[in-house]
């Protein structure tokens, strides 16, 4: 494919994605996402055949970005293990806290298509889910902790738990919250390991 084929492809992917995430997957039509992405309906079917081919591509382009970007803030965070989990918290809270913040991309777009688990941007979205998952699991064993394997289940569950509550409030107290109690559960496993 050329490098102009290449453009547009990316092209269309970043204004759907913008689409989805502010409108929703459903309230967006393929008629937008072109006009949003400046080109034909002709050039985006070309592209993509389907909207749910679209969509899956949309939750596939911010899986890597988004582990980079969890890995950074973890890297970047001082301190013990438990000091970096809890930044985690820390430094999500300061990213959530605008008002244009819709949610987590992937637990929106799961939600929206949970009436169809089998739809590729379900799977995608469970994938990346999973990935955050293990890259977590390996960081806790690398350094030691007793239980990595369900203490990061535990992670995640307070960490996609506070990202839905504070969609719902609009308050930071949850995610420091929950970032408290995820230093705690570290804290815990360092001190039985």
């Amino acid at each position: 494919m050329s490098e102009r084929g290449d453009t547009t492809r990316e092209q269309i992917v970043i204004a759907a994605t913008r689409l989805f995430y502010g409108e929703g997957i459903r309230a967006v039509s393929m008629d937008a996402v072109a006009e949003k992405a400046g080109v034909t309906k002709k050039t985006l079917y070309y592209h993509f055949t389907s909207k749910d081919e679209l969509v899956a591509e949309t939750i596939a382009a911010r899986d890597q970005p988004t582990l980079e970007l969890y890995m950074r803030w973890f890297a970047e965070t001082d301190g013990t293990i438990a000091d970096k989990v809890h930044g985690l918290f820390v430094k999500l809270g300061r990213s959530v806290n605008t008002p244009r913040w819709r949610g987590c991309g992937f637990l929106r777009t799961i939600a929206e298509l949970a009436n169809t688990p089998a739809h590729p941007a379900v799977k995608a979205g469970a994938a990346h889910k999973k990935r955050f998952e293990a890259w977590l699991e390996t960081e806790l064993r690398d350094r030691g902790i007793a239980g990595a394997e369900a203490l990061a289940r535990q992670l995640v569950i307070l960490l996609d738990g506070a990202t839905t509550v504070m969609l719902i409030h609009r308050d930071l107290d949850y995610v420091d919250t929950a970032g408290r109690l995820a230093r705690g559960l570290v804290e815990t496993a360092r001190k039985r390991g």
